[in-house]
């Protein structure tokens, strides 16, 4: 039996649960996980449901359509693995953790390509079978650049498009070819630690806690809406390379559970910040 996501994003009102299970009732589908969230604040209403049964797309949204409030945004999912690309540069450590809970079955994921502006990862690529193209940006104007990695990322018709720690700054036309797309991961010193060596700023100043930050692309430089964090305590002990070591640790976990979150459709984006479900 087929199973579906539904998402709805709306203005809130009384009898929207009742209304929406009714529809699914009425079109013979079961519920099997519902998780809803109110903002008072901003009077928004979101709810994402796991249904089973024979479903007919159109009727179904036609007839959700006739009992939510007008502009509702209404998203069905089929549950199945969503297509990724994933872009890189040459550090390891976090497309290296994707590829091993990719092989391992943990991700809902179809990982079509790794494309990098680097050759230095393709040997690391190609030992999992992944498709791996470098398209160095060397010699080229930024936007040039860009329009040669759009057309081959466009080759995939990727759901979802992961920044494995790919160096390079988007420009407002990449973000407008992807909106909501794009996956980004750096270390939670940002804005506090920018630049170089962002470890080394930070043990010169004695922080105690180091983190990384997992959030939507958008044309705000590192400000999109947040999806995952974590932390972990550091020490005087600790040398700027222990502390990029650490850094490194949460980044993998942080990125592997916001990219899990993404691929299991729990992500609304409400403003600039994000509601899980």
């Amino acid at each position: 039996m087929d199973k579906y996501i539904l998402l709805i994003d709306t203005e809130d009102a009384k009898g929207l649960v009742y209304n929406i299970s009714k529809v699914l009732f009425a079109n013979n589908l079961n519920i099997e996980q519902n998780a809803e969230y109110v903002d008072s604040e901003t009077n928004k209403f979101f709810m994402r449901t796991i249904i089973s049964g024979n479903v007919s797309k159109n009727i179904l949204l036609k007839e959700l359509n006739e009992v939510l409030p007008p502009n509702a945004e209404i998203k069905l999912n089929k549950k199945t693995k969503k297509d990724v690309v994933i872009l890189a540069t040459k550090e390891t450590h976090v497309l290296g953790d994707l590829l091993i809970r990719y092989i391992d079955g943990e991700l809902n994921a179809d990982i079509k390509a790794v494309i990098a502006n680097h050759e230095d990862l393709r040997d690391l690529v190609e030992k999992f079978g992944i498709p791996f193209t470098c398209i160095s940006a060397e010699g080229m104007e930024r936007e040039a650049h860009e329009d040669l990695m759009i057309e081959e990322i466009n080759k995939y018709e990727p759901e979802l498009i992961v920044l494995a720690k790919y160096m390079r700054i988007l420009t407002s036309k990449f973000v407008g070819n992807f909106p909501k797309k794009v996956l980004n991961i750096h270390h939670s010193f940002l804005p506090a630690f920018i630049g170089a060596n962002p470890y080394k700023q930070a043990h010169q100043r004695g922080v105690k806690i180091i983190g990384a930050t997992a959030h939507y692309v958008t044309n705000d430089l590192d400000e999109g809406p947040i999806i995952s964090q974590d932390v972990v305590r550091v020490d005087h002990s600790y040398s700027w390379q222990d502390m990029r070591k650490a850094g490194r640790n949460v980044e993998k976990i942080v990125l592997s559970n916001a990219f899990q979150l993404l691929l299991d459709d729990k992500v609304f984006v409400h403003g600039n910040k994000t509601v899980i479900l």
